[in-house]
């Protein structure tokens, strides 16, 4: 139980409908305008992350855990390979409408991918701010087929209002859209397939409409009425210096918010992986410090992302800081 943490620096993307605020909020320093997301912790070739300082500084994530395998642990779901991926979404404008393929389907049409079932927690909303949550009473394909082309395709979508802390699970085959004025982090299977339904009729730089997948999206879609989603039961754990509370478990990932507050104590809050999985630490707000056992030290600002080892050594957390507690 020896492993050592380690500081992430995410790839930039810079889809247009992205904003500012993860370099102006979040102090990312990347080159990009728009910035619409970062992927925080990431293993995947479309958008790797790389350790900052420490043995491993300037290596990918990737490279990282091919050389140390068991830094993700014997959880069955990590089959030798990060089984998650991890992003802040600055969402600007409307994202496009679409929808994700299930495991089965990816790995057969997509040459063996994962598909993607992703959960959203909300850290900042404008007061009209709202998402699409599959559709609002059950349809055929041709008819969403038909409304796409005539551009009325929002008659059959749910629209959801969001809150900062929000948390949604949008599971694989869901149609679903990030709507203007959202900032949300996302924790998802690690893949990167998406299936555009409807794109608002944009164009990029160059003038051009961003392509469109409706036959494999129609495939994919569940086209069930969706029910209202509820906001998880949530029940807070204090213990000193800290609070934990479950915001969603699935076969994919477990996520918890972790609260820090050691202002006014006198103990620090110890914290560690088990030999069983790595954990990730998402920082939502505040800023501190990471104590390790061997007098090193990570400061952590909002917006960091922390990666901890299977079997890491115990730390001590101080500061007053927010985190999602992500267990692959």
């Amino acid at each position: 139980m020896n492993n050592k943490p380690f500081l992430l620096r995410p790839t930039g993307k810079d889809y247009i409908w992205g904003g500012r605020r993860l370099n102006d909020d979040f102090a990312k320093n990347i080159d990009m305008s728009p910035l619409a997301e970062t992927w925080e912790c990431s293993t995947h070739p479309d958008g790797p992350s790389y350790a900052v300082g420490g043995e491993f500084d300037g290596k990918s994530l990737a490279e990282i855990l091919r050389e140390n395998p068991h830094f993700l642990g014997h959880h069955p779901r990590t089959k030798g390979e990060l089984p998650i991926l991890i992003k802040f979404i600055d969402a600007k404008r409307d994202l496009s409408v679409q929808v994700h393929p299930d495991d089965d389907y990816a790995n057969k049409f997509e040459n063996g991918q994962l598909g993607k079932t992703e959960m959203w927690y909300v850290m900042d909303a404008k007061a009209d701010a709202q998402l699409v949550y599959g559709v609002s009473h059950d349809v055929e394909a041709e008819a969403i087929r038909h409304s796409i082309a005539n551009g009325t395709l929002e008659k059959y979508l749910q629209h959801v209002a969001i809150k900062p802390d929000d948390v949604f699970y949008i599971e694989a085959g869901t149609i679903h859209a990030i709507g203007a004025g959202s900032l949300v982090a996302e924790i998802q299977e690690n893949s990167n397939l998406t299936y555009r339904l409807y794109d608002y009729d944009r164009v990029d730089r160059n003038g051009n409409r961003r392509p469109l997948h409706i036959d494999k999206a129609l495939a994919v879609a569940n086209l069930k009425a969706s029910s209202q989603p509820k906001q998880p039961l949530r029940c807070l754990k204090y213990r000193q210096g800290c609070a934990t509370e479950l915001l969603c478990r699935c076969k994919y990932f477990e996520v918890n918010r972790l609260l820090i507050n050691t202002e006014r104590v006198k103990g620090l809050v110890s914290y560690h992986s088990d030999e069983d999985s790595f954990r990730v630490l998402l920082c939502t707000n505040g800023c501190g410090t990471i104590f390790m056992n061997n007098g090193e030290f990570i400061p952590v600002f909002r917006g960091d992302c922390i990666f901890f080892p299977a079997a890491s050594m115990s730390v001590k957390l101080h500061g007053k800081m927010q985190f999602l507690d992500i267990r692959g």
